[in-house]
């Protein structure tokens, strides 16, 4: 494990890209997942709104709401993790308005506890970027395959594969740095571009599926532990199999059951008498 020895900011994210040091994160969405990532020594926490998907068993993200992401921020944070933790601004919490925008990230600190948020998009967004930032809310932005414009994208598909896209995109990111974000994720691009992005600001880069010139990288935690038997993306490397252990498990404890093995005496309470003594059978 690496330990964290400070609680973890914007300030020691963004120290980190001077110093070379590259930053690990994760996506958590509960209090045991936080506690186990802040214990491994994870640097940032995204409650994401992947939740959608991953918990919720939604085909996207779109249908999750703010009271949820606020909910599920809450219990992350009440884990006390040293790693620093990030909201997602679901789907329509930011994409009417620059006010819109701001209110909602204020609830996210207020009510949820993040110490900042994240949106996605590039131009598009710069008001509201603005907007939460002049709140004294700090802001990571996201380019790249942005899930909550799923329909307008035409599918879960790698993005920036195109010079045109490709720069647009770096000049979305020299934008974003422009207007105060402390870090970019970028995700599902060729590895091409997730290193002249990273090149080209002085921000850090958080890479999800963008090669491995980027300054961090962030996995979903049921992803890279086996959660679940489904097919990851092809970004993902699964550092465990937890599906299977915990199907065994179960397994086991169905078996024990049906025999008569479980509970035993040791998971069995016992009658005493008046003074505290068991009584025998």
């Amino acid at each position: 494990m690496h330990p964290l020895e400070k609680k973890q900011t914007v300030v020691t994210i963004k120290k980190k890209k001077k110093t070379g040091e590259k930053i690990s994160a994760v996506t958590s969405y509960d209090h045991p997942t936080a506690k186990i990532a802040s214990e491994a020594g994870i640097d940032l926490i995204l409650v994401g709104d992947s939740l959608g998907m991953v918990l919720q068993g939604y085909r996207n993200t779109l249908n999750v709401t703010v009271e949820e992401m606020i909910y599920h921020t809450r219990m992350v944070t009440s884990a006390e993790p040293l790693s620093l933790v990030v909201a997602d601004m679901p789907f329509g919490s930011y994409h009417t308005s620059a006010e819109q925008a701001a209110a909602n990230a204020i609830r996210f600190v207020k009510e949820g506890g993040a110490e900042a948020v994240k949106l996605e998009g590039g131009g598009k967004r710069f008001k509201a970027v603005e907007a939460i930032i002049n709140c004294e809310i700090p802001v990571l932005g996201h380019l790249g395959l942005t899930p909550q414009s799923i329909h307008a994208l035409g599918g879960f598909k790698a993005q920036g594969t195109l010079k045109k896209t490709a720069d647009e995109m770096v000049s979305d990111a020299i934008e974003l740095e422009k207007r105060g974000v402390f870090a970019v994720v970028l995700e599902s691009i060729p590895v091409e571009l997730g290193k002249r992005i990273t090149e080209r600001i002085a921000i850090p880069t958080i890479g999800i599926g963008a090669g491995k010139y980027c300054d961090g990288q962030i996995l979903v935690f049921h992803d890279l532990v086996g959660f679940t038997n489904l097919y990851p993306p092809k970004f993902v490397r699964k550092y465990a199999d937890t599906y299977s252990t915990m199907l065994e498990a179960l397994d086991n404890y169905i078996k024990d059951i049906h025999a008569g093995n479980f509970p035993g005496d040791k998971e069995s309470y016992r009658l005493k008498n008046n003074e505290g003594k068991s009584l025998k059978n």
